[in-house]
């Protein structure tokens, strides 16, 4: 059972904390806002995992998957939000000494809309239960171990990732540094979906 539960941490960290969209989004979110004001993005991406999961588990990864024309609408939509994300990041005002921004950092809707149109996230639960399910002696106790400890594990990993871009905000007091380190975050953003549709659809 122990050894269950280690691959599992083990696989979920790498599935869900490789720079994706979502860890990069939460990073410039950091980094433009403060890990405290982007709490509400964090709390929104976590909830829209939970439906994700509670998703995977229901078999709508494998509809998805089954229904090529849904899954390329899923994208689309979500990469348009994403996109949403990435400029709003981007063109943020600079950021004044001891003065707030005057744009508000992504919502708590935002980051539930951002991993509820991912179906990145509904592949990778669906890998992480056909792989790496818990050993109990019935299958409802099992998806919910094997999907509380993902929340669990992303939830870690996703914190990591907007204190990594919180580390980065004294930087963005200098207004050269700080816009090209924005626009460097929403690249990185919108190449990782763009990595994220080219695979899905290979």
């Amino acid at each position: 059972m122990l050894e269950a539960l280690f691959s599992l941490i083990a696989a979920t960290a790498l599935l869900l904390g490789s720079p994706g969209p979502a860890p990069l989004a939460l990073a410039a979110s950091g980094a433009t806002f403060g890990v405290k004001k982007s709490g509400r993005f964090l709390i929104g991406i976590l909830l829209g995992l939970s439906v994700a999961i509670v998703g995977a588990t229901a078999g709508i990864a494998a509809l998805l998957a089954a229904w090529p024309q849904a899954r390329l609408l899923v994208q689309l939509c979500g990469a348009l939000y994403i996109g949403y994300i990435a400029i709003k990041i981007a063109t943020a005002p600079l950021l004044e000494q001891g003065k707030a921004a005057a744009v508000h950092p992504p919502s708590l809707f935002d980051g539930f809309i951002f991993n509820l149109l991912n179906p990145k996230a509904y592949a990778a639960f669906l890998a992480l239960f056909s792989q790496f399910l818990l050993p109990f002696g019935e299958s409802g106790p099992s998806y919910f171990a094997t999907g509380l400890v993902c929340l669990l594990v992303a939830a870690a990993v996703d914190f990591i990732w907007l204190c990594l871009g919180g580390s980065l905000r004294p930087v963005f007091y200098k207004p050269r540094q700080a816009r090209i380190i924005r626009v460097c975050f929403a690249l990185s953003m919108l190449a990782a979906v763009l990595a994220v549709f080219m695979r899905g659809n290979s």
